[in-house]
């Protein structure tokens, strides 16, 4: 690199540019060369198979495993260290708090599957039928659930879920950290 530095500076200043310029000049370049070999090195890996395989978690119960298959999703996949949980739908029925809490404890369960918890939680999108009516009770319980340093958390209202009387669709990525 020290040689393609003194090149590119050197043409620089041949071509009328001041030696500060100059210096401006190839440390760019040098940035962008070194920047183009981590490129092709990643590449490199992928196509030799150096990348590490996603890790997908299916579901325990057969018959939620069997629908998971049909429509080709898992539960959560795991690359690259993080957890990547597929989205979990809340029915309010008669009590909108219980829903909210069964759905925040399976995805504490799959997190915990997946070898992580609520503290690697770095982001939450929830998309909602009605995000007025159901965003307040929805913050209530997800605080219960995660803490400080809070992650990142997006809220997009939609027509509707999968599930017609679906009320949210909750959907996390987290850290898996290495034991």
């Amino acid at each position: 690199m020290r040689q393609l530095t003194c090149c590119i500076a050197g043409m620089a200043l041949m071509t009328g540019a001041g030696a500060a310029q100059a210096q401006d000049i190839a440390a760019e370049a040098v940035g962008a060369a070194e920047a183009a070999a981590e490129a092709a090195l990643a590449d490199e890996e992928a196509e030799s198979g150096n990348i590490e395989p996603k890790i997908s978690l299916m579901p325990e119960n057969p018959r939620a495993r069997a629908f998971q298959e049909q429509f080709g999703y898992a539960d959560a996949v795991i690359h690259d260290e993080k957890v990547y949980l597929s989205g979990v739908i809340v029915v309010h029925g008669n009590d909108p708090e219980a829903a909210y809490v069964a759905v925040f404890e399976k995805l504490g369960e799959t997190l915990e599957r997946a070898g992580s918890g609520w503290e690697h939680v770095l982001d939450i999108t929830s998309f909602h039928v009605d995000v007025d009516d159901s965003l307040p009770i929805m913050a209530e319980v997800k605080n219960r659930y995660v803490k400080a340093p809070f992650p990142a958390w997006t809220v997009i209202d939609i027509d509707r879920l999968y599930v017609p009387e679906g009320a949210v669709e909750i959907k996390i990525i987290a850290a898996a950290p290495d034991d």
